[in-house]
């Protein structure tokens, strides 16, 4: 007997490759793709449905091409808001726009911030799993995890009474509370800050750049406001402060200030909540066979928006190391490799949202001061000249994540030296994107390549070779080297065409070239109502 997932089952029994617990974005994206390889895809959730009040709206360029890889990008573009501008202010003040989109212009196909809540990403990945013939398992919560022998064994309480649940591999994307870490006992290393912040959906908003982020920091405040579609629809973001001096923290004191401050004032609200915000790193992103991502990994604040993203690209980094090794293309031992290329990237966000947040919600006087003083003074400067300079294109490439640097070896991270294009996300030439929806290991040439070298290298590593035109110089792409790319996209080894076998036969994973050729990845086939 199967279930919905096709997943092997008894009557209190589940068998599968792989357990997902919790269907945020972050459980969500996995399971799409692991199911989308063909990886046997058991999820998991305690709550009813998918969320339906979110903090994270922000989808970034580089979560944007993972949505085109996987096929629901023009979703995606049909529901989101898009920021064309960042538009920089202090208290009540706006020093003018900077156009998001001419910074990101020729590095990626999504230039621009697009505002699409954590909701309805949710319902887009949920929608796109059940075509793809997998589902969640709502109302099912975690009481127990473990192992026996070489499989996880998790207990679980369902609507239907208790389940024993096995797999190969547990992924613990259950959220900053998670159950996954707490049971395997694994430390959230960190801080909590002392201030309450809210998050308010608000309506008829006043008082705000159009169609833009609008980021103001005040001496003893701050607000973020990110477009949300027509009518003065808005997320802020802020500091909570007691306006009536009640001992309560309510909306009424959010508008209050809001209005004091900031000259801003909206309608009714759809949503209205208060939290405080916490900067943690789990410890570990592995033990054995088990692994954490998105919040149960790492926590930070909003600046930046940075959180969501960071979470759906832990899982996109995931899930194609998990199917290689359920295929037998590489060992269990090059999992580790998710936690030496993902838990970096966490802390570094968390260190650099960190220092920002302090910068903008410290009471120290002198950091009240620069509040108080810099941005008057610097936000006219930086609208008039940023767009004009190379280095904000730079900033873009770090803010939209399509700049995040991974050691593809212990030799590389030893010698310290990152390079422009061997680590990081395949540059966009404007043509090279669409071969990586084929989902395997590739060989990228940019330039003349001969068709023997081309046929050599396709028999002896077992890759798509990809010829293309020559690349603009400042992709870092060169028309004398190869490039051997992953199926996340990321760039393995470069090396000139004698040198490929050898190079690129280290690069690849580990049993890569020990097992019969595996066809290309494809959609899995929606399963018979």
């Amino acid at each position: 007997m199967t279930d919905a997932n096709g997943v092997p089952m008894t009557d209190q029994e589940i068998v599968s490759d792989v357990l997902v617990v919790g269907a945020g974005p972050t459980g969500l994206m996995l399971a799409n793709w692991l199911t989308k390889l063909g990886v046997r895809t058991t999820v998991i959730d305690a709550k009813r449905g998918p969320t339906r009040e979110s903090r994270a709206l922000v989808v970034q360029a580089r979560s944007m091409e993972i949505y085109d890889q996987l096929g629901i990008v023009d979703e995606v573009l049909a529901q989101c808001a898009q920021a064309r501008w960042l538009a920089p202010g202090f208290d009540s003040r706006t020093f003018g726009r900077i156009p998001i989109g001419e910074l990101g212009k020729g590095l990626t196909p999504y230039p621009r911030i697009y505002v699409l809540e954590q909701s309805r990403n949710e319902q887009i990945l949920l929608d796109s799993l059940r075509r793809l013939g997998g589902d969640v398992r709502w109302e099912h919560r975690l009481t127990s995890l473990g192992t026996s022998g070489t499989s996880v064994e998790a207990a679980v309480s369902g609507p239907d009474g208790d389940v024993t649940l096995r797999a190969r591999y547990c992924v613990g994307t259950d959220g900053s509370s998670s159950a996954v870490r707490t049971m395997r006992g694994i430390p959230f290393e960190g801080i909590t800050n002392e201030q309450t912040f809210y998050v308010t959906d608000a309506t008829e908003a006043r008082g705000l750049v159009p169609e833009a982020v609008n980021a103001r920091p005040a001496e003893r405040d701050f607000l973020l406001a990110f477009p949300m579609g027509p009518h003065g629809h808005y997320r802020l973001i802020g500091v909570v402060r007691d306006a009536d001096q009640d001992g309560q923290l309510t909306e009424d004191d959010t508008r209050e200030r809001l209005r004091q401050v900031f000259a801003v004032a909206y309608g009714p609200s759809r949503w209205f909540a208060t939290y405080r915000i916490h900067h943690r790193v789990a410890a570990a992103f592995r033990d054995g066979p088990f692994f954490l991502a998105g919040d149960a990994a790492h926590v930070h604040s909003p600046v930046g928006a940075q959180g969501m993203n960071t979470g759906l690209q832990d899982a996109h980094n995931l899930a194609f190391k998990l199917a290689d090794v359920l295929r037998g293309r590489a060992s269990d031992a090059s999992l580790d490799r998710y936690e030496a290329e993902r838990r970096p990237v966490a802390r570094r966000l968390v260190r650099t949202t960190d220092r920002l947040f302090g910068a903008v919600t410290s009471e120290r006087r002198l950091l009240r001061a620069a509040r108080r003083w810099v941005p008057p003074l610097i936000a006219p400067v930086v609208v008039r000249f940023v767009p004009r300079v190379s280095g904000a294109s730079r900033l873009f490439g770090y803010v939209s994540q399509i700049r995040v640097h991974y050691w593809m070896s212990e030799q590389a991270a030893a010698r310290g030296r990152r390079g422009r294009v061997v680590g990081r996300r395949l540059p966009w030439t404007g043509s090279n994107f669409d071969v990586l929806k084929r989902l395997t290991w590739q060989i990228h040439a940019y330039g003349s390549v001969d068709s023997d070298t081309v046929e050599r290298l396709k028999r002896e590593l077992r890759a798509d070779v990809h010829v293309f035109p020559p690349a603009n110089p400042d992709t870092g792409l060169r028309d004398r080297l190869l490039y051997l790319v992953r199926p996340d996209g990321f760039v393995a080894a470069a090396a000139t065409p004698q040198a490929a076998t050898v190079a690129f036969g280290r690069a690849l994973p580990d049993r890569f070239l020990t097992v019969p050729p595996a066809q290309s990845a494809e959609p899995a086939s929606p399963r018979p109502d």
